[in-house]
């Protein structure tokens, strides 16, 4: 169990560090296809897309940070604080874009924290 739980959050840190890229550095690029927005659209919203990276990339450091902590119960908490972090983020993000979001970010860290808990 504890190894799932292991791939299951650098599994979520990854696709965290490929949101931050996308946000923060293909916005313009890779956006477009994305989120099904035109490019004018997201020029508009550069800035702001590059802010929402920079937090996606604080929730990656900090699942990542889980791998350096040895003691299992601060391991646990942590890494249940970031996770509920991405998991409110997923929500939020797909009820206020798409539902697509529920599925890439949500429902791992949904999943991440149930077998954290079930693991106890």
């Amino acid at each position: 169990m504890h190894l799932i739980i292991k791939i299951l959050i650098g599994l979520i840190a990854v696709i965290h560090c490929y949101i931050l890229w996308l946000e923060m550095f293909a916005w313009t690029t890779r956006g477009p296809k994305a989120f099904n927005k035109s490019l004018e659209e997201l020029e508009n919203s550069k800035t702001l897309a590059a802010n929402q990276g920079l937090y996606n990339g604080f929730l990656a450091a900090g699942l990542f940070w889980t791998f350096f902590i040895s003691d299992k119960l601060w391991h646990n908490n942590v890494a249940l604080f970031f996770l509920i972090c991405v998991a409110v983020a997923g929500l939020y993000g797909s009820f206020t874009v798409t539902r697509k979001i529920f599925y890439i970010q949500a429902l791992p860290a949904l999943l991440a924290i149930a077998l954290i808990l079930i693991s106890r």
